[in-house]
């Protein structure tokens, strides 16, 4: 098993699987456009443009479990970020990380990996390293910013 199982939304909707992005590195984050967490967004952004063309990818999921800091549609979502950030990279559905419904996906980067509340998401702005062939190989917390990740994202390019 591993990410390339899953298939997830567009934030327009459009379902797709996530072996779509085999033979890359990925960085999927649960994010929120309210959050006290949302300046890294120009972070992940950078990131995304510095290591795009070597086979790197960031993921946005919309999450509105904390705090209530996403409180609109995943299309509100993402025009917010691409407006007042300059996302480029693709953004999703909104999700949920926790609970009973949490997204599949969500469920297996939990059960491969552990924070400090055991498996459960602690913030928006987790962030969970997959490798070329699928694996999840590091989860960082919110507070991790994506400009000091560099080291571990090169690791697996």
């Amino acid at each position: 098993m591993t990410v390339y199982n899953y298939e997830v939304k567009t934030s327009g909707g459009e379902s797709y699987k996530l072996d779509k992005y085999k033979g890359e590195v990925i960085l999927i984050v649960n994010t929120a456009s309210k959050c006290g967490f949302t300046k890294q967004f120009d972070g992940l952004e950078k990131i995304y443009q510095q290591y795009q063309d070597q086979g790197f990818v960031v993921l946005g999921f919309p999450c509105n479990q904390f705090g209530n800091q996403e409180p609109g549609t995943a299309e509100e979502a993402t025009n917010e970020c691409r407006l007042n950030y300059g996302v480029t990279f693709p953004m999703h559905e909104k999700v949920d990380v926790n609970g009973n419904d949490t997204h599949p996906l969500f469920g297996y980067l939990k059960k491969e990996t552990s924070g400090l509340l055991g498996s459960a998401v602690k913030w928006n702005f987790t962030k969970f390293l997959v490798d070329r062939e699928g694996n999840v190989v590091e989860r960082f917390g919110p507070q991790k910013e994506p400009e000091k990740m560099t080291k571990a994202i090169e690791k697996y390019l």
